[in-house]
């Protein structure tokens, strides 16, 4: 029997194969997504460190931002922090460890605070929409639409979110739909119109298409 992770992985690829020839091609050069697994119920643990990674990654490359994090991981015993642990690091130092900037630092200060306060309830954000999780997080300092489209899509798992300011989302679609320039944020939504309920997924194609190698 097939897992429900691998079902909803095969709806969406013969959802988005029907709905836009563009992506049937890049469907049929580079595979079907895999099927992603997580705990059925992530702690409020997991979620934090999901958004600490979030921040740590913002406006780097994958490899950059992979660095980075295994330096934040480092310098926290090798795993990671708590909002405790992050509000009792001295930030300095915890940004020449981490090789933070001095913005990214902030940002994790005050993402800790609000979790600490409670002004940021983790464990409720399983049982919200998208569109009331994006609210709640983009309310913390250094948390925009960009890190939320990210938190929904690979903490919370979420089938049917755009990241339409994402520069790779933008690089592949200029890529794959052969247009002369970068499109704007609202013609990538018009775009992924079709591609509902399962613009996740057709993110997930776009970034992996721009590292394929070209037929």
């Amino acid at each position: 029997m097939r897992s429900g992770t691998t079902a909803m992985a095969d709806a969406a690829t013969e959802h988005l194969r029907a709905a836009d020839p563009v992506l049937a091609g890049l469907i049929d050069r580079l595979g079907t997504v895999p099927a992603r697994r997580r705990p059925p119920r992530p702690s409020p643990g997991e979620h934090y460190a999901g958004l600490v990674r979030t921040i740590v990654g913002q406006q780097l490359s994958t490899r950059a931002a992979q660095a980075i994090w295994q330096r934040v991981l480092t310098h926290f015993g090798g795993r990671p922090p708590s909002p405790e642990e992050v509000l009792a690091a001295d930030p300095e130092e915890l940004r020449a460890a981490g090789g933070l900037s001095r913005s990214k630092t902030t940002y994790l200060r005050s993402l800790a605070e609000h979790v600490i306060d409670g002004s940021l309830e983790l464990d409720r954000l399983d049982e919200l929409d998208d569109d009331a999780v994006i609210a709640e997080l983009v309310a913390v300092k250094g948390i925009g639409e960009w890190s939320a489209h990210m938190f929904l899509m690979f903490q919370l798992e979420r089938p049917d979110v755009l990241a339409p300011g994402d520069l790779g989302i933008r690089k592949g679609v200029q890529i794959s739909y052969e247009l002369d320039a970068l499109p704007t944020p609202a013609e990538i939504v018009a775009i992924a119109e079709p591609w509902r309920p399962y613009r996740t997924a057709a993110c997930l194609y776009l970034w992996r298409s721009i590292d394929a190698p070209p037929q």
